[in-house]
């Protein structure tokens, strides 16, 4: 099975809802990890608690914490959230920007937004993978 990389600046976020949605909806067609370039010290609190009450997964529970790139296992597919800096190289055979804004500070709505955006490319990606 093909290991999928999302990454982002400080995988506090974006990439984080991306490993949960990929796990949720897309373990049978490929591994989902989530890494950054940096580390905050946690997964962004309005995250975690958003796809808690709309999807009913809860991040930290599941194990989920924010990693560096040289925390996850050699990847196939690297996606990166659109995070507007240079990513660094990371050996895949397949690469793509999803050119996500962080909705890190903003309105329960601009989170459901990004939420729902990762959820149609994960679908996406399952679909092109299967």
């Amino acid at each position: 099975m093909q290991k999928v990389a999302f990454i982002c600046v400080h995988n506090s976020c974006r990439s984080q809802i991306a490993e949960a949605l990929g796990r949720h909806l897309a373990a049978d067609a490929f591994e989902s990890y989530s890494a950054g370039t940096e580390r905050k010290e946690q997964i962004n609190p309005d995250a975690v608690r958003l796809m808690k009450k709309f999807y009913r997964i809860d991040m930290e529970a599941e194990g989920q914490r924010t990693k560096l790139l040289s925390d996850i296992p050699p990847v196939d597919i690297v996606i990166t959230m659109g995070c507007n800096v240079r990513c660094p190289f990371l050996p895949c055979s397949h690469r793509e920007d999803w050119g996500l804004e962080d909705p890190a500070g903003k309105s329960d709505e601009a989170f459901l937004e990004t939420i729902r955006l990762i959820e149609q490319k994960i679908l996406e990606l399952k679909a092109k993978l299967s």
